[in-house]
C-alpha cells in the first residue's frame, strides 16, 4: 500500500523546517488568501477535497497514475495549503531528491536579487564578472554576451561540443551571434552561478542560502555532480519555493524579491526564438516552443491540458514545480523518469495535467 497523505491525515515524522510531523494543523475555512507555513515549524495547514468541491472520485486514479510513472513525491497546494501529499513506498517526506534543471529557477531568482541589490545588471557583459578569456571565443564575441543571454539560453555558444554542460574555456566556443539563436545549453546556464559569485563576493550557495533558502524555511543544499551543481531537498521545500513564486517573490510579509519588473520578465516570454521560455522558467499558453536537445520548432502550447498561465521549473527525469496563478495552485512532482518524452505535447506533463483537471473540475 503506497503512503498517501492528504486531507487531515498526518505524517508522524519530523524533519527540519519542511517535512511533516504530527503537528500538522487541521483544515480551516476556505479562504483565497495565501497561507504560508511557519518558518521554524513543521506545521502546514491542509484543505480537504470535499470543501474545495473537487471530484473526490478522481483522486485515486490520479495517485495510481503518478505511482505508475515512477513518482516518489507528489503534492498539490491550493491557496498555499496542502490538499494532496503522496509518497511512494521507497521514499518519504524526510528524504531529499534532486531537482535537476528545475533548480534553474532558483538561480534566476538569485540573479534577480543580486540585481536588485545593485551588485550586477543583467544587461552587463558577462565578461565583466567572468573576466577576459573565460571562453575560447574572441574578445569581441565574449563582450557581446550579456547576463541576459545566459538567462535566456541565447548566448550563441556552440552546443555541439563534446562536453556541452561544462564550463572549461575549451568547451565554450562560438557558433551563433548572441541573441540570434535559442538552444537549451547547460554550460551557458551554469555560468550564471560564477557570475553571481563574482558580483556578490560570496560562494553561490552561501548567497542563495542567505537571500532565499533561510528566509522561506527551506532546507537542502547545492551539490556538485560533475559539470553540474544540483539542488537537493524534500518535496515540501520545493513546495515552499513554489509558494514564493506564486506570490511573486513575497513570503507573507517578507519581501524576498522586490523587483516586480524582473519577476514579470522572468516569468514571461523573454525573446521570440522560444516563446515558452522566460528567465530559466518554462511558460505555457504560447503559440510555439522549443525543447531541450533539439533545434526543432513546435507549434502550439507547451502543455495543452494545463492552464495557459502556468509557468514551471522542469528538470531531467521529470522533476516538476508548476505554478498556476489563476488557480492559486502549486503542484510538485519528484521521482524517476516517467518513461515518456522529456516534456511537451503528448508527454508526461500533458497526461498528468489531464488527470489533475479531472480532480479539480
Amino acid at each position: 500500500m503506497k503512503k498517501t497523505f492528504f486531507l487531515t491525515l498526518l505524517v508522524s515524522i519530523s524533519f527540519f523546517n519542511c517535512s511533516t510531523d504530527n503537528n500538522t494543523i487541521d483544515e480551516t475555512p476556505i479562504s483565497n488568501e495565501l497561507y504560508f507555513p511557519p518558518i521554524n515549524s513543521n506545521e502546514w495547514e491542509t484543505l480537504s477535497i470535499s470543501d474545495l468541491q473537487w471530484n473526490e472520485s478522481a483522486l485515486q486514479p490520479l495517485l495510481n497514475y503518478v505511482e505508475s510513472k515512477n513518482t516518489k513525491a507528489f503534492l498539490i497546494l491550493k491557496n498555499g495549503k496542502i490538499v494532496v501529499e503522496w509518497y511512494s513506498d521507497d521514499f518519504s517526506a524526510i528524504e531529499n531528491h534532486s531537482w535537476n534543471s528545475a533548480a534553474k529557477t532558483l538561480t534566476a531568482f538569485t540573479v534577480g536579487i543580486a540585481q536588485e541589490e545593485g551588485l550586477l545588471d543583467i544587461n552587463d557583459a558577462s565578461q565583466d564578472y567572468l573576466g577576459i578569456n573565460w571562453s575560447s571565443m574572441t574578445d569581441e564575441q565574449e563582450k557581446n554576451i550579456t547576463i541576459w543571454h545566459h538567462l535566456t539560453m541565447t548566448t550563441g555558444m556552440d552546443y555541439t561540443v563534446d562536453h556541452n554542460s561544462c564550463t572549461d574555456p575549451t568547451d565554450l566556443l562560438y557558433k551563433n551571434e548572441s541573441g540570434s539563436y535559442w538552444y537549451y545549453h547547460n554550460a551557458g546556464y551554469r555560468l550564471n552561478l560564477e557570475i553571481i559569485e563574482s558580483a556578490t563576493g560570496m560562494a553561490f550557495q552561501n548567497y542563495f542560502n542567505e537571500k532565499i533558502k533561510n528566509k522561506i524555511g527551506m532546507q537542502g543544499a547545492w551539490v556538485n555532480v560533475g559539470c553540474f551543481d544540483l539542488y537537493f531537498s524534500t518535496a515540501r521545500c520545493m513546495a515552499r519555493f513554489g509558494l514564493l513564486s506564486l506570490n511573486k517573490g513575497k513570503w507573507e510579509d517578507d519581501v524576498i524579491l522586490n523587483d516586480d519588473t524582473f519577476f514579470s520578465q522572468m516569468t514571461n516570454t523573454s525573446q521570440n526564438l522560444n516563446k515558452a521560455y522566460g528567465y530559466l522558467w518554462w511558460l505555457n499558453g504560447k503559440d510555439n516552443f522549443r525543447l531541450p536537445a533539439t533545434e526543432e520548432d513546435f507549434t502550439g502550447k507547451l502543455i495543452p491540458n494545463a492552464p495557459n498561465d502556468l509557468f514551471a521549473g522542469l528538470g531531467k527525469d521529470d522533476q516538476k514545480v508548476y505554478i498556476i496563478p489563476s488557480e492559486n495552485m502549486v503542484v510538485i512532482r519528484l521521482g524517476d523518469n516517467a518513461g515518456v518524452s522529456t516534456f511537451g505535447p503528448s508527454s508526461f506533463d500533458n497526461e498528468l495535467w489531464g488527470k489533475i483537471n479531472t480532480l479539480t473540475n
